[in-house]
This record gives C-alpha cells, structure tokens and sequence, in this order.
C-alpha cells in the first residue's frame, strides 16, 4: 500500500476557496470483477463474462452525455472507470449519479465499476499545467491499459470517445487497446442495433443545438448551491417542491413547504409563483429555493373554471386572498424524466426554423413547457408521439433543449395513447426476461409441480387437520390469500387461521426476479390490461392458493376465547395447506344465508356425504362472520372511517376473457374477508415491529390537516349538517348523520369531500419516524402493515421476510440474510410510494382514456346516452363543478362563456345563453338576465350534455354542458346506476378490442413502427379478483360510492 497526498481546492460556506490536502492510499490489489482474472482479485458480486470478443472503457466525457446509449442491456463487459463517476457527480449531480451506481447494482446489466485511482498501477498523477480533462483522459486510458495487461491479454479493451484529438493521441500507443468514437463503436459492434443509432443521433444534434445558443439572457441566473443552502438555514429562502398547476400551466404554480410556521407566521403551507419568469426555468416536481416578494406583489390563487377536471384539496373562499409569493431563485434538485410530446402542425412549424429541424414540441403534460429538439425527421413524425428528454435549459433560452428517445406509434391509437400514460407515470413494464423466467419452478402435464417433502419437514402440515378455503370473485385465478376456522378445546376455543401465499420461498431476495419486483414495486391495472409484478406461472400458478392444490404458505393463526372473542395466543410461522373449498362471494353468501348453493368440489359426493360437508361449511361461514363482526365493532369504538366502493361483477367469454363489468349488490361476505386481512396485517405489524423496532416496514395513515376539511365542513353547513373533524371517530360519527333520506347521493359526495381531504398512507421504516406517527387514521390502528397481497405488492414480499427474520429470530436462529437498514429501508419505501402513486394515477387516467373513448364515437346532440343526471357539489366564479353518478365522471360546467354570457333557464328548466351577469356565494351561484335570476344550489341536481373536447397534442377530456336546472327525468336514479355504468363498460370493452386489432392492421401496413407499438403489450387477460379490487379503489377516487358494506377494497389497499 503506498500513500499519497490528494489536494483539493474547494469552497467554504462564505465563498472563499479552501486548499485541503486528504491521504489518499493506492494498492496493488484492486477487484477487476472479470471472470477472466488469473490473478486471484477479490471479485465478490458481479463479474464480467469471458466469452466476449473485448471490454468497453468510456471515457468521462462519453459517460456524461451519452450514458443513456451505455444503459442498453445488449451491450456488454462495460467497466465505468472511477475518475468517469466522478466525472457524472460533478457535471450531472446526484441524480445522476445515483442513476449510474443503480445501474452499476443491477445484475440485469452487464457493467463494472473498476477503483482506477485507488490501484497502484493505473493510478495517474496530475501534472502540473494538465487540465482537468487531460488528466482525465489520461486516467481511462491507463485503466484500458491496465485491463488488458492484467488479463494477460486474453480480451481486448476498447475506449470510446467523442474527442478526435484523444482518438488520434491515445489509439495505436498500446496493442491490445484500441480508441474509437462511440458512432464508431456502433458501426462496427452493433450496427442493427438500430434504436442505439437513433439515439446517438439525436444526442449528437441536441449537443450541437446547445453549443449554438445565443448569449442574450431571457432569465435571471441560478445562484449558487452554498449560496442556496445559507438562505435556507437563515429563512430568507424557502426549500420545496414545484408543483404546476395544470389548469393554469402557464401562469399559476406553488411551492409546497414544510415546517416554515415557527420561523414565519405570515407563511401558509405553500408559495405562491406566478408567471413563466419568476418560476426561472424549474419544471414541475423539481426541488427549488423560492425567495418571498414584497408583500405589495403578493396575489391569490385564480377560481375560476378553466378547462379540464380540478382537483381541490382545501376550501375556495381562502383561494382568492392574497398568499404569500415569490420567485425561484435556485434549483437544489432536477427531477427531469421521459417525457411524450407531440409534433406541432405543419403550417406551425414553417416558422420554426424548419431548414436546422429545430422544433418546439408539445409535451402530453400539459404542465411541462415547450422542448425545443433537433431532428431530420420533422416530417415523417408528424402525428406521432415521441418520447424526449430534457438535456438542459440555459438562462439564455426561453425553453428547454432536449433530444427525442423513441417513436410511440401515431397520436390516437390506443396503443400509443396506453404507452404515452404509462411513460408520462415513469412506469417500464417490459416483458419478463428469459434469465427471469429461469429462475421460476416448472410446472406443466409432463413435469407437474410437487411440495418438497424436505419443505414438509420444516412446516406446520395443516393438509388434514385444518378446513381451509378461499372466497374471491367467480373465475379468480392467482389467490392470494385463504381462510380457516375450527373449534378447540371441546368448544371454549375458536382458531381463526390466515394462509397467505408464500411468494418469498420462490422469489429469493436479491435474484433477478426480486429485482424486476422491487422495480416495478406493484402489478399494474389499466382499464383493459393490467402489468404483473411476477411472473404468470408464480401469481396464477404455483403461488396462487388453488383448491384441491398442495401450497406452500405463510400463516397466523389466533387463539381466541369462545365467548368474548379475546385473543389468547397468536403463532406465526410457514404451513403447508391445501383449500377445500375455492369459493366465489356469491356463493359463500348463499350458504351463510342457509340458501342452497353448488360447490364444485362436493359434486361427485353422495348425498349424505354432501349434506355432512355443506353444514361443516356453513358453520366455519357463520363463525367467520360472527368473528369479522366483533373484530369491525372493535375498529368502530376507535374511530374507523367508513370507505366506500363499487362492488362490480365480470361478465366472462367462454375463454374467460373480460366482456363487461356490472354493479351488482354488495354481501357481507366482502367485509368479512377484509376484516380477517386487516386483523392479519395488524398483528403482523405488531410482530415485525417487537422483533425489529428500528427496521420494520410499517404503513401509516396521517391525519389530515384541518384546512382541507373547510370544503366539507361548509357544504354539509349549507344542507343543515355539522361534521366535525377534531378526531377520525368524531368524523365517522358525524358523516354517518349527515343523511338526507329525500336524496342519497348527499351522504356519498360528503363522503367523497372527506376522501379527497385525506393525506394518503404510506409505508414507511420504523426507525424513521417516532412512534406515535405509527397511527392509522383511516383503520383506527396503532401499528398497521400490508402482508396478505405479496403476488401484487412487493410491500407485502418485504413484510414476509420481515416476518420470517422475526420468526427465526425468536426461535435462536440468525436470519438466513442481513436485514435492510433503517436507511435502505425508508428509501425502499419511498420507492414503493412512489410507484404506488404512479399505479393511482395510470389507472384513473385509463379509465378516463376509455371514458371519452365511449363518448367520443356518439353524437351528443342525438344520443341520449350523452344526456344525464349530475350533482352540484362545488362552486366557482364562473359556474359549478358537478358529479354524474350515471358514469361516475367529475367536470366544470360553465355559467358563463368567454363572451360575457351567461346560461338562464326558462319555467320549462331549459338554458339558453343570454347577456347578463353570474354572483357567487359561498352555497349557490346565480345568473341573472332578461330571462330571470337562476339559481343553483350545491347539491342541486341539474342536466347535462356530455360530450369529448378532442386534442392533438394532450389527452382528450370530457366536456360537460348545461341542458337542464332540473334533474333528468329519463331514468331513475337506480336504473341509471347499474344500465349506464354496465352500459359504458361494456361498449368501451368493445372499442378498446377494436382498436387493438385497428393498431395490430396499421402495424403490420407499417413494419416500421410496429416494434414500437407493441412493445409494451402484456397481460391481455386481467386475472379477475386483482382486477376487482383494484377498480374498487379507483372508484372511490372517482366518488362512485354505493353502500356502506362495499368497505373491502379501500380498506384492504389503505
């Protein structure tokens, strides 16, 4: 080991520059991670294989700007150097630093990362009058050389640069080692790798745009990060999140901030940036530092209706007051990402300096700016959507320069618009890999599946003593989770059993189909499709608890006192089961209501054989229920809040493919399910949580700040309502009064006013945060987790290894792995929140898609399916927000137009445009013309028109027009409820196959493209129960709340 002085020249937080010499210790062995080494390196982790034809070595500068080319798996035996991360960290930040150490992780991608300055003899000692980037280059190109010496030279080394000068000095210096240019390099190695060409070339372009930008400044300069961070620690700036409001994107944005009231009080929760020159060039979701106004420049937020669907989340009497507000003076972090643009027209681009192909495209996001991008292909992706990146956004350029990635497929098709709202959620689901699919047990007719009987020696075998069954919905394939019950101790001790599939037996921590799991973190559902966390044969298969199937399984088993129902003892542990019964909800209800019902399993039965099974079960029914009924009345006295669903069935094809989806009426039998899986996450929470205080993934529910209850709490006012919002239970208590029996949709939008009010649970690690932050608000539960869902949610694969850990814990054995730290544990929760979010969002969204895809093919003026009953549930300044229950849609229904006319109605309830005006009050808005004064109350019921506001560039959004002050009188509300939601499904099942095989034609007329547009094709058939659950939550977003049974869903996903 040699020592050595590294001198830096760094600067203080006052901005004086600081000399700081560091030891720096070079060794001679350093891990080469070749698989080729006969030196005997250290190589634990990753290698390279030996079976290549050379290495790659890019240098700092083709790491920084064409990384993006480096991440194609198909290239391989990358060693990234030291001195080029470090390159990335000091010219791209953090992020993307953080970026290449993920890749450097990921077993998936074959590339190393080699401690160049740290070995002895590829260490490069800066010499005096050496730039940086000479020394640079000096260092990768020792490292090249060193590689090749070191493996003797049985694999050629190949460096890649984009400096002709390097290529021409360094190329024919060392044999063995060869310097060419990246575009060289794919000529030569991988000339049909055709999206790496196209990639390069729209790199090389962008760059060539950057070094072309004019010196006339259009806004003010970043100030530096010391800078930056001082004012923070003073108060004299202000540290959050850009959030754009999509509305108003060119004006109208905030910065949400956390903590600030002890040093200001004059500060609210959030910054006020208004126009395009104070935001200084921060997109949406970066992390800023906002400098306050002058109090005289202080606005207030706009109320009135402005195209589109808002989202409120506090009350709109505060939003015209002036805010506090101010501009961007810095940005701490970017959170840049793929972003869906669209070309613009023809004739608009005549201006766009069309002879360089420099084109300002239309990003899908309607919060994201223009991106300037240069391309010779401006004609040909006319109606196309494009995924680009943001390369930067210098102050002397009014928008950001990019360079496009991939083609979608023509703007409108259903494929390309399906891919465009899974880029724009940051959602990669490409199919699984064929070294992923390795890794997964075989199971066919030849070679069926069997329990290892070494498996059996270690579990607890519950095959003949225990009645276990599962109840999901008819034709669910992948069950997750089943049920036992049975009497003990001559009938003074009741067993309650819950067997969850055991995934973490299949999915070893660290392979590569943990890995893809933890990537995608959650399966997910669109309106026609969903993307599974693991593979079919694990979720549908060999994990899926099938009657009549020997599974392996994770279960809690509780002992309770017969008569109070009092837990007296609880056993973790692996099982073997085999379900009994695999029963659908509808006929688990008939036989606890004593109907008669077919159980498959008990066809081939005699008679008495039949009748002896059939009561054994409606007894283990009726316990179960009696059990979930004790454990809810529990969760009430705490202050659980009632959330509510749609409960839909599906109606099957003989292939059991989807054709429709209808309401149907809700059963006891749901609530007693969920009941049973929140008891099993509680008390795993509490298992997980004693074993491991400082590193047990937990969810919480946070309570809602008391601000977004002022709309709540002021339209119940207007209806003669009090609802109290001091405490989850005063809440529960005060919206189960809030009834009025001559309309019940009044209860269901308060409901959905209180939804929207609520902060959204999370998972977090325990060493986080303290434990009185550990509360469920929504559950009434002080330790909550997710544990009975691991086939969809990777949560619940990490809990069962949690909980495992805990068992062998307890039972003096050492974990078979180290457990995750508190820090790589938050920041795999984070991680799963995030992608959680982003699952939210994709399938609301969908569903909107398929929403103005149904309206869309009808004429509004016509159909009467376009005519129907909405609710008023909020007021604007120039009209009203309303609800149609029909196809559970939001929009703004406008007042008044841009011409200064208002809508009356006649004594028949017609509207008609005429000159007037429109007054706002805090419960009803009015318009007042020749004709009258019209008045329109909240919750007043009115009709309208729907029809679809079409868009080139971004999404198409439903358009909601007045025809009636007075409820649509066509159908009655019940009818309405279950014919036009049934009716919506299936018609948009109908177009969404039809465009399917439209794409699938103009695909194959246009070979060109067709790789595009396929590529994320997966998962055609939803498996049913996923699908159910998951349309539960996304109708209670979308407020389409029946009955307070219907609480499974939202509770279980909490």
């Amino acid at each position: 080991m040699i020592k050595r002085e590294k001198i830096l020249h760094l600067k203080s937080s006052r901005g004086r520059k600081v000399r700081v010499v560091r030891e720096h210790y070079l060794r001679e062995r350093v891990p080469c991670y070749s698989s080729l080494c006969l030196a005997g390196c250290d190589n634990d982790g990753k290698v390279l294989p030996g079976d290549l034809t050379h290495y790659v070595v890019p240098d700092v500068g083709v790491v920084v700007d064409y990384q993006e080319i480096l991440e194609f798996r198909e290239l391989q035996g990358i060693i990234y150097t030291q001195t080029a991360c470090q390159g990335v960290y000091h010219c791209k930040g953090r992020r993307q630093y953080n970026r290449l150490r993920n890749l450097l992780k990921d077993p998936r991608h074959d590339c190393v990362l080699f401690a160049n300055e740290f070995q002895e003899f590829s260490f490069c000692q800066r010499e005096n009058g050496e730039s940086q980037e000479q020394w640079q280059t000096r260092c990768v190109y020792s490292a090249a050389v060193w590689y090749y010496n070191h493996l003797a030279g049985m694999m050629d080394v190949v460096m890649i640069t984009e400096d002709q000068d390097i290529i021409a000095r360094y190329s024919s210096l060392h044999t063995g080692v060869y310097v060419i240019s990246v575009q060289e390099y794919l000529q030569n190695f991988w000339s049909e790798l055709r999206a790496a060409h196209e990639l390069y070339s729209s790199i090389c372009q962008a760059l060539q745009q950057k070094e072309s930008e004019c010196t006339e400044k259009e806004f003010t300069d970043h100030l530096p990060a010391e800078i930056l961070e001082a004012g923070i620690k003073s108060g004299r700036y202000i540290q959050g999140t850009l959030n754009v409001n999509k509305h108003r994107a060119q004006t109208e944005a905030s910065v949400r901030t956390e903590g600030l009231s002890d040093k200001n009080t004059e500060l609210s929760s959030e910054v006020l940036v208004y126009g395009n020159k104070h935001r200084n060039r921060a997109v949406h979701g970066d992390v800023v530092a906002v400098e306050l106004l002058p109090k005289s420049e202080w606005r207030g937020k706009v109320s009135t209706l402005t195209e589109g669907q808002p989202e409120e989340k506090n009350g709109d009497d505060t939003q015209s007051q002036p805010m506090p507000t101010g501009c961007v003076v810095g940005i701490l972090q970017r959170n840049w990402r793929d972003y869906v643009v669209t070309f613009p027209p023809r004739e608009s681009t005549q201006s766009q300096s069309r002879n360089s192909q420099r084109i300002l495209t239309v990003p899908w996001d309607h919060r994201i700016p223009k991106i300037r991008i240069s391309t010779q292909q401006a004609d040909a992706l006319q109606d196309h959507r494009v995924v680009v990146r943001i390369d930067s956004w210098e102050s002397t350029s009014l928008y950001p320069n990019g360079h496009s990635v991939r083609v979608l497929g023509r703007a409108g098709e259903l494929e390309t618009e399906v891919q465009t709202i899974l880029i724009e959620n940051c959602i990669h689901v490409p199919p699984f890999s064929d070294a992923q699919l390795r890794e997964m047990p075989a199971n066919s007719p030849e070679k069926p599946w069997k329990v290892d009987p070494s498996q059996v020696a270690v579990r607890q075998d519950l095959r003949d003593s225990h009645l276990v069954f599962s109840i999901d919905p008819a034709g669910c394939e992948d069950v997750d989770d089943t049920l036992s019950v049975r009497s003990l101790a001559g009938g003074m001790v009741l067993e309650l059993g819950v067997h969850i599939a055991d995934v973490t037996h299949f999915v070893s921590q660290g392979s590569l189909t943990d890995l893809e799991a933890h990537a995608r973190a959650t399966t997910y559902y669109l309106a026609d499709r969903r993307y599974d966390m693991l593979p079919a044969i694990l979720s549908a298969d060999i994990c899926s608890l099938l009657g009549g199937l020997d599974r392996y399984a994770m279960s809690v088993l509780w002992e309770l006192d017969a008569q109070t129902l009092a837990v007296n003892n609880v056993w973790y542990g692996r099982t073997v089961i085999r379900s009994s019964y695999q029963l659908d909800y509808e006929l688990a209800q008939a036989l606890l209501n004593g109907e008669q019902g077919e159980v498959a399993e008990l066809t081939r039965l005699s008679s008495r054989e039949k009748d002896a099974k059939l009561a054994e079960l409606r007894q283990a029914l009726q316990v179960l229920t009696h059990v979930a009924r004790h454990l809810r009345a529990q969760r009430d006295q705490g202050g659980a809040l009632e959330l509510e669903g749609v409960e839909v069935r599906a109606q099957l094809d003989n292939e059991k493919n989807i054709t429709a989806l209808v309401p149907r009426q809700p059963l006891e039998i749901h609530e007693t399910v969920a009941e049973c899986m929140i008891f099993a996450n509680h008390w795993v929470a509490r298992k997980i949580h004693e074993a491991f205080p400082h590193q047990a993934l937990l969810r919480h529910h946070p309570p809602p700040r008391q601000e977004f209850f002022s709309q709540l709490v002021d339209s119940a006012k207007s209806r003669g309502f009090t609802i109290d919002t001091r405490s989850n239970k005063a809440l529960a208590d005060s919206l189960d009064q809030a009834v009025d029996p001559q309309d019940p949709l009044l209860n269901r939008l308060l409901r959905m006013m209180a939804t929207q009010a609520m902060s959204q649970a999370m998972y977090f690690s325990t060493g986080a945060i303290s434990q009185d932050q550990y509360y469920h608000y929504g559950l009434a539960l002080d330790r909550y987790t997710h544990f009975t869902s691991p086939i969809r949610r990777y949560a619940d694969v990490v809990v069962h290894r949690l909980l495992t850990a805990a068992i062998d814990l307890e039972s003096g054995r050492s974990p078979a792995k180290a457990l995750a730290s508190n820090k790589e544990l938050e920041e795999l929760a984070h991680h799963i929140n995030k992608k959680n979010r982003a699952a939210q969002q994709v399938q609301k969204v969908s569903t909107e898609l398929f929403q103005c895809l149904y309206f869309k093919e009808r004429d509004p003026d016509k159909d009467q399916c376009c005519v129907a009953d909405a609710v008023v549930y909020a007021i604007r300044d120039n009209g009203v927000l309303a609800f149609v229950p029909l196809y559970g849609m939001k929009g703004p229904v406008y007042l008044k137009n841009r011409d200064g006319q208002v809508l009356s109605a006649g004594q028949d309830g017609g509207c008609e445009w005429q000159s007037g005006s429109v007054h706002r009050y805090s419960d009803r808005i009015t318009t007042t013309s020749l004709i009258g004064i019209t008045t329109f109350t909240l919750f007043s019921h009115i009709t309208v028109r729907i029809s679809i506001q079409s868009s080139r560039c971004h999404a198409d959004s439903v358009n909601l027009e007045l025809v009636s002050n007075r409820p649509h009188q066509s159908v009655t509300l019940g009818q309405a409820q279950s014919h036009g939601r049934s009716q919506l499904v299936q018609e948009v099942v109908r177009i969404a196959e039809e465009a399917s095989q439209q794409a699938r034609g103009k695909a194959t007329r246009q070979p060109k493209l067709s790789r595009e547009e396929q590529e994320f094709c997966q998962s055609k058939s939803p498996n049913l129960y996923l699908l159910l659950e998951e349309i539960r939550e996304l109708s209670l977003m979308d407020l389409e709340c029946t009955t307070p049974a219907l609480r499974q869903s939202c509770i279980l996903n909490a």
